[in-house]
């Protein structure tokens, strides 16, 4: 059975930006999460964006990304998360809860 995707985003939970230190999910970068079952193992797919096109912490953004997908166990087969920029992301994609850490009302 592969991982469920409220599995996904708790591991994505995670990852924080470095700069306004808000997990990536309630900021509202994921865009989208697929598994899929390949060979008895859950391959991940995530689509995820950033504040701008020129945040500075992207790479490392997608990096610590993968490694908390990979940290979900034996059971995780191939990890890719995959940067878009369409659509751009906004504010409105935050959810209260980033909104209030960052004194957003």
């Amino acid at each position: 059975m592969p991982i469920a995707e409220e599995s996904v985003l708790a591991a994505l939970r995670q990852v924080y930006d470095p700069e306004l230190l808000v997990n990536i999910v309630d900021l509202g970068l994921v865009y989208e999460v697929q598994v899929t079952e390949q060979d008895g193992k859950s391959d991940i797919h995530v689509k995820m964006t950033m504040t701008s096109p020129a945040c500075p912490a992207g790479p490392e953004l997608i990096r610590d990304a993968r490694d908390a997908l990979e940290a979900l166990g034996e059971e995780v087969g191939k990890v890719d998360v995959e940067l878009v920029m369409s659509p751009p992301w906004t504010p409105d994609r935050m959810t209260e809860e980033a909104r209030d850490e960052l004194g957003m009302f």
